[in-house]
């Protein structure tokens, strides 16, 4: 039966927003602190302390929905979502519920055969974090540290416009694209700062009603969300294979088991008892603040996907892999801009850069290498004063050193060398160490030359010409390669 039913996904996507406190306090909102170090009796929630709003979550929220494309309502509500839990010390949340922050926007995202779907955004609204259960601090209890308590959010949510567990991971891959490139969020979900909440539900394909949905939670990776729908989805279609109805409710998923499982019943509306917070006064925006925020906002990835491709005549794969997180485009139009060949840039950024990072543990942000300095590296290859070999190497000794490239060229000798006498007594010595093949190349073995160049340039620390190793190799043997 799964080939005839259809999924169907719509995405509660919570991101905590980079300030430095709270939302309704001056309590810190850094990550990794002793736990319980950052609370005060606003996020405790003790009697008689009142709510402040932290002006800059709202500033970020607005970038966060006009990059989406929403509209941002002069006037939205803060509310009172009610219920018990053990890291929810008010007993509420402070949330907003039927006049949010912003509506009707959208997102365009590239589905997994190459086409475009766009995916509505029902809403953006504000919002504080709950605290936080540990239950692996101490054996048969449960630890709770109220640090994230009162932390800013905003809570985006789409509508149930995706079809595939695939086009759901697109979805979240170009949202927390956007907002790195707005800078709004870290969005780790390691730390907790961009958390997702799954809506997905099976129906027959070629109809249009919507199937009883559940709530998929705990998934802590986008691959772990794609893995997660894809198991639930299979359960749902099973229960309706099999005459049965699915029950709305939420389900926790088990990345060790690859399984969900029931945690309980879907709560409704209905269930939390909103009602308009009385001790913050309705959020009111004045249009000239939305508006000066629509015109600072930075280059959107789809803006400079487009820009890159047509003003460095790149293609789609290095478009992307470039323009992947904002640091990273920022490092590559820095070299490119000061050396001139975007495509020698591109190669570069793509391959040492990103291998470098990975190796080192650096961020591109704080980067040994300056562009600058990369862009001096590329520069003394193009005009013939290192070989690309020697490149390499002088690399290598920049993400160790930060030193300038034309230093430590001259420090460490790797320098093009072109003299002929220089070029002529390392072919001897290497010749003398491989005479067989030294032999076979005269003999015709044209091949062979790449190998005794190569042991030249390892000889010379990458310093010979190689260009013109070839020609003497070639003068050397009557030009019987």
């Amino acid at each position: 039966m799964s080939a005839d039913c259809e999924m169907v996904v719509g995405l509660e996507v919570h991101v905590q927003l980079k300030t430095h406190t709270k939302a309704f306090c001056r309590c810190s909102a850094s990550f990794g602190d002793p736990p319980n170090a950052n609370v005060c009796p606003v996020c405790l929630g003790l009697p008689g302390a009142l709510p402040v709003l932290n002006e800059q979550a709202v500033d970020l929220a607005i970038r966060a929905a006009l990059a989406l494309h929403c509209e941002v309502h002069e006037t939205s509500i803060f509310a009172r979502k009610n219920y018990f839990y053990p890291d929810l010390p008010k007993g509420y949340q402070i949330s907003q519920y039927d006049k949010p922050l912003a509506t009707g926007g959208e997102l365009e995202i590239r589905t997994p055969n190459g086409g475009r779907r766009v995916v509505g955004i029902t809403r953006v609204h504000l919002e504080e974090d709950a605290g936080k259960s540990l239950h692996d601090r101490f054996p048969g209890v449960t630890a709770i540290d109220l640090n994230r308590s009162g932390v800013p959010l905003i809570e985006i949510v789409s509508e149930p416009d995706m079809r595939s567990s695939a086009e759901a991971g697109a979805y979240l891959r170009s949202l927390k694209q956007i907002l790195e490139y707005m800078d709004v969020s870290d969005v780790s979900m390691e730390e907790g700062s961009l958390r997702v909440d799954a809506n997905v539900s099976a129906r027959k394909r070629g109809t249009t009603a919507l199937g009883q949905k559940t709530e998929v939670k705990n998934m802590n990776s986008f691959s772990g969300v794609e893995r997660a729908l894809d198991v639930e989805f299979s359960r749902q279609v099973g229960i309706l294979a099999a005459g049965g109805n699915v029950e709305q409710q939420t389900m926790l998923w088990d990345a060790g088991t690859g399984q969900v499982r029931p945690a309980r019943s879907k709560e409704a509306s209905h269930d939390y008892r909103y009602f308009p917070e009385p001790d913050l006064a309705p959020l009111v925006i004045d249009r000239g603040r939305i508006e000066d925020a629509r015109e600072h906002l930075p280059e959107l990835p789809a803006a400079r996907r487009e820009r890159f491709a047509r003003n460095y005549a790149l293609g789609e794969y290095d478009v992307d892999v470039l323009t992947s997180s904002p640091a990273l485009a920022d490092y590559f139009e820095g070299v490119a801009r000061q050396h001139g060949d975007a495509k020698a840039a591109a190669n570069w950024v793509m391959g040492e850069v990103l291998a470098a990072l990975k190796s080192s543990g650096q961020t591109i942000a704080h980067f040994s290498v300056r562009p600058k300095d990369l862009a001096e590296l590329l520069t003394l290859v193009r005009s013939g004063s290192v070989s690309h070999t020697a490149a390499k190497q002088i690399f290598a000794l920049m993400v160790t050193s930060g030193d300038p490239p034309d230093v430590i060229a001259t420090r460490e000798g790797l320098s093009k060398v072109s003299d002929d006498d220089a070029l002529r007594r390392w072919l001897d010595d290497v010749i003398a160490e491989h005479p067989k093949e030294a032999e076979r190349y005269a003999q015709g073995e044209k091949k062979l030359q790449g190998v005794l160049i190569g042991a030249v340039m390892k000889r010379s620390k990458g310093s010979a010409d190689p260009k013109r190793l070839g020609q003497l190799l070639a003068e050397r043997f009557g030009g019987g390669a």
